[in-house]
């Protein structure tokens, strides 16, 4: 079985980046369905429909399909390789992991009501919102990079400055797109 690991890893990336893309593509969808309901009719029908069917598309065939994928193949990886459970690291990132699996289970919630025409959240938090996939993916890439040599002051660090620099930068968006709205 361990012959095989390679390959399963190779597929695990590439699921796990799909599932990624979807992820960060499908609150840019929900900010443009968002903000096209403030549309005058037949404008607002006309988009509204556009964007829910761009979505489902995007949220069922790629991003759940890859989500289950990069998660069987990281299961079976661990079954191959057990060891990488006793290390420090692993653990850490798992946590990310099922951080990671809860915000996709968050965004499921969001389209699905999104699909029903509930909007309960502004376009601004969900430009907010779309950032919380970018810090899950830095913490991940970087523990499975680093492991053992990461030092989890410096992370938590990294992880906190990422953040704030996300915020800033979609504070000075907001600013810019008030004082010229076709920004």
């Amino acid at each position: 079985m361990a012959e095989f690991y390679p390959y399963i890893k190779a597929l695990h990336l590439i699921f796990v980046i799909t599932w990624f893309a979807g992820l960060f593509y499908v609150p840019r969808l929900f900010i443009n369905h968002i903000e096209a309901t403030l549309r005058p009719s037949p404008e607002k029908e006309i988009l509204t429909k556009e964007f829910k069917l761009m979505t489902k598309r995007l949220w069922y065939i790629i991003t759940w399909p890859s989500a289950i994928l990069a998660i069987i193949f990281a299961a079976w990886l661990l079954y191959i390789a057990p060891g990488f459970l006793s290390q420090d690291w692993m653990h850490v990132k798992l946590s990310f992991v099922v951080l990671l699996i809860l915000y996709h289970l968050k965004t499921h919630q969001i389209f699905k009501q999104l699909q029903r025409d509930e909007v309960n959240f502004s376009s601004n938090f969900m430009r907010i919102w779309n950032e919380g996939a970018t810090i899950l993916l830095f913490a991940i890439v970087f523990l499975v990079i680093l492991q053992n040599a990461f030092s989890w002051v410096y992370g938590v660090v990294g992880i906190i400055a990422l953040g704030i620099l996300l915020m800033l930068g979609i504070k000075i968006y907001k600013r810019i797109r008030d004082k010229n709205p076709g920004a």
